[in-house]
Parts: C-alpha cells; structure tokens; sequence
C-alpha cells in the first residue's frame, strides 16, 4: 500500500508475528504500520488518521488482523454531541476540576498516576511494564502537533486526577492515551475527560473528536458509543453509528 507524498511513496509494514488481542479473548492481532515523516507530515498525519489510523510515538498504525474487524474506527461531530443524562450528572460532578493544556513532557507525577491507573485497569498487559523511560517516550515522541491536558482538583495547583495525551489535526483532535484516578469510580473521570475534550474541539472550531477503535465485543472498548452522535469509519466512507 502507498500514498503519494512530495519526495517519496510512503511504505506501509505489516507487524509479525501475530500477537494475543488485548482486548477479544483467542484472538490475535496484526497491524499495518508507517512511520510519520516528511515534510508534510501535519497534513499525512490528517489523512491517515481520516482513514482510521492512529499514532503511537513516530509511528501510526491499524489492525490488520487475520478472520477479524472488530476494530472500528470511531469519531465524535464535536458540535452535534448532546450528553445524556449520565452524562450530565458526571459534567456537574466534576465541576471543580481544572483542565490545563500543557507541553507534552513527561513528569514523575503523570508517571505515579499512568503507573496507579495501568495496575488498576491493564495489570495484565504490556503497559503493566513500562518504566519511566518508555513513558516519557510515549508522552514525547511525536513529529505532529502533540499536547497533554492536564486535569486537576480545585484549581491549576491541585492534584493531579487525569491525564490525556492528545493531537491536534485539521479536522479535530484525537485522544492518543487517557488515565485517570480509578479510586472514585462514581465521579467517572474518564468520562468527563472524553467530554471535555468534546468541548474543546467545539471551542476551536474543529469539527471532530477522533476517539480511536471501538469494539463492540469487548467491555474495555464499547463504551464509546455512549458519546452521541458518533460516527463510525466503514468500506462506504465514515457514517452514523449511532
């Protein structure tokens, strides 16, 4: 697969071998992966995340997995969300919370906190592993417009309660990595963090929250059709999901 780019065609890989799928039980997964680069880098990195791509570090990639496409790319109309009742609830809960858009540099209290949130929700994954090194890798590895939001209790120097890893497109903003504090379930930080950034893109006018892969079948993934309208990326193009 390529795309035409200024100097050269861009090269796509497919990852081997087959690793276990983090989230469909006896399942494995593959991607097809490129390295973002060039000097168009902004307007490739708008349009392979426009055709489902993600980033990590200077890399993108999609699943590509073998009698499997469970992964479906999933976007928020920034301007046409209308929370529900819920929803509503855990905005008001969460009234006090500052949210602060800040250089993506990695710091020892964003570690403490991605550390706390991966044992409590991912114990059994690759990230469970990471140290702060590879954690500062995945904060600052980035040749696009890269930001982190940091959200804290009662004010800018209050204590940190979530964290979110995000880029800045043409056509919105994409949610990269998320955590947050896990040991008060029912303010539903996550949630609240997913509409603020919602909220963001409204306020700069961009038309789209970019909220990676749902999968219908797996609990860790399908909540993100709880955010309304969303629109999902299929073989006719990106369409209403729900």
């Amino acid at each position: 697969m390529f795309i035409r780019q200024a100097q050269a065609p861009l090269r796509f890989f497919r990852t081997t071998p087959a690793l276990r799928c983090p989230y469909l039980t006896d399942k494995f997964e593959t991607k097809l992966v490129t390295e973002l680069a060039g000097p168009d880098v902004l307007d490739l990195h708008d349009r392979l995340t426009d055709s489902g791509f993600r980033r990590s570090h200077h890399f993108v990639y999609k699943p590509l997995c073998d009698g499997c496409r469970a992964c479906v790319p999933v976007r928020v109309p920034a301007e046409e969300f209308v929370p529900g009742r819920s929803q509503r609830r855990i905005w008001r809960a969460n009234e006090a919370v500052h949210a602060a858009v800040v250089p993506a540099m990695a710091t020892s209290e964003q570690f403490a906190l991605f550390s706390r949130y991966v044992a409590a929700r991912h114990g059994d994954g690759d990230m469970a592993d990471m140290d702060f090194d590879d954690y500062r890798a995945m904060t600052e590895e980035s040749p696009v417009d890269t930001h982190l939001v940091e959200f804290r209790d009662g004010g800018p120097a209050g204590r940190l309660v979530g964290t979110c890893l995000i880029d800045a497109l043409g056509s919105g903003l994409s949610a990269v990595y998320s955590f947050f504090d896990t040991r008060q379930p029912r303010r539903a930080l996550g949630v609240y963090m997913v509409m603020w950034l919602i909220a963001e893109a409204s306020r700069r006018r961009l038309p789209y929250v970019y909220l990676g892969y749902w999968i219908g079948d797996s609990p860790k993934m399908a909540y993100k059709v709880r955010y309304r309208p969303i629109e999902a990326l299929g073989s006719a193009g990106w369409e209403r999901l729900a």
